[in-house]
């Protein structure tokens, strides 16, 4: 049997992304014993970029992880939607000081990596925060005692209470849950390439975003502008299943004929590419369950068109810890408090993200549509309409739950 330590209060996260770091974290601040259970060899991140919005640097910072998470990333001078039809712009969203000064934070993006070792070098600091890697949980059982997880070498670890940060393919979900994913059809790659490589008319310090029919392209700076990140979706035309391998240009450049030179062009740069075959799923009205809850893609994953999946995440592990302050130290209440405050959030999230997808890929009349929806809007009233996702607070983050 293999516990945290013998004395004070003890969790199990499992899954040592960026959620169950930041997990780990928020629990450690209030003095939690934590044992962070993680299947690949060693804690890291791959991928490439991401968002951050406002939202997530008021976690980071809740979490000690602002200031690193600073250094890293990228502060971006606008957010851009363009037709990718015609390469007219639909939409421009200033992130400059007005931004700032409305949201209390930036606008940034971040290699993934350099994100996940901001949090980690937090973590690292923290002596009540212990890791396990190589070890793939297989059962969880609990009684009014505790938590046992058993892994696949039939080890035993016990705690007070465990929290499944395991993403997508998330076994604490699967045994609390047992939902089925809902694969969305849409295939996203994803690739990273230097400064000299991009072309000089699309080097452009801002999160890029060129809508066209049933496709879209991304492109935005990171590490200091020596690289960027190049995104790309589409509406597969086969049937497919929840996957992630290396892609192929021929297939990309299958999808995009019909969008105009100047995005397109950034479609020739990537040297290898790696595709994912998206999926979410339903949300759902409780992921707690006793002393087990869920964190981040484990509890609501989501599609990537709003950009806040690890912001989500963030604000989730910020959430968790105020509720285990909250109900000083008694986890199922923490656990009641902090699925109260996050599920309605996060649903309007991962229901705003597939509707958001739905606007990007519009064509023929509903292009037209789209591309007249934001006219004559001022920078006011687009910070109004982002109000809610951007304005989250960890001062206010457990309103109506208590």
């Amino acid at each position: 049997m293999n516990t945290t330590r013998q004395t004070g209060p003890r969790a199990i996260v499992v899954g040592g992304g960026i959620g169950g770091l930041a997990a780990a974290l928020a629990l450690a601040r209030q003095n939690v014993q934590v044992l962070l259970l993680e299947q690949a060899e060693k804690i890291g991140e791959i991928g490439a970029g991401i968002q951050l919005g406002p939202n997530a640097f008021n976690a980071l910072d809740s979490l000690g992880a602002g200031e690193a998470s600073r250094k890293r990333a990228v502060y971006t001078d606008w957010l851009n939607l363009m037709d990718a039809t015609d390469a007219s712009e639909i939409v421009r969203v200033e992130t400059g000081a007005r931004f700032r000064e409305r949201f209390g934070n930036p606008y940034a993006v971040i290699h993934r990596a350099d994100i996940h070792l901001s949090v980690l070098e937090s973590v690292q600091r923290n002596p009540l925060i212990q890791f396990r890697t190589s070890t793939q949980v297989k059962s969880i059982e609990q009684d009014e005692h505790g938590v046992t997880l058993t892994d696949q070498h039939g080890e035993r670890y016990q705690a007070d209470a465990v929290i499944g940060c395991d993403g997508v393919r998330s076994v604490i979900r699967a045994t609390l849950v047992g939902d089925a994913p809902r694969v969305t059809g849409h295939v996203v790659y994803r690739a990273v390439v230097d400064v000299e490589n991009m072309p000089e008319d699309l080097q452009i310090n801002a999160p890029v975003v060129w809508a066209g029919p049933h496709c879209h392209l991304v492109h935005y700076p990171l590490r200091g502008g020596k690289q960027y990140n190049l995104v790309v979706t589409f509406h597969s035309r086969d049937q497919e299943e929840w996957s992630v391998r290396d892609g192929s240009k021929e297939e990309v450049l299958s999808y995009f004929e019909g969008v105009h030179p100047k995005p397109r062009q950034m479609l020739d740069r990537p040297t290898s590419w790696r595709r994912w075959a998206t999926a979410d799923r339903e949300p759902i009205a409780r992921w707690s369950f006793g002393r087990v809850t869920l964190l981040g893609d484990a509890a609501h994953p989501m599609t990537q068109y709003l950009a806040q999946g690890a912001c989500q995440a963030l604000e989730d592990a910020v959430t968790l810890g105020a509720a285990y302050r909250a109900a000083d130290g008694d986890f199922e209440k923490a656990f009641a408090i902090y699925e109260k405050a996050r599920i309605a959030r996060t649903a309007r999230v991962v229901l705003g993200a597939r509707e958001m997808g739905r606007i990007y890929h519009a064509k023929g009349v509903e292009r037209l549509v789209r591309n007249g929806l934001w006219a004559g809007r001022t920078q006011d009233q687009f910070y109004d309409a982002m109000q809610w996702l951007y304005g989250w607070r960890e001062e206010t983050c457990l309103q109506g739950a208590i």
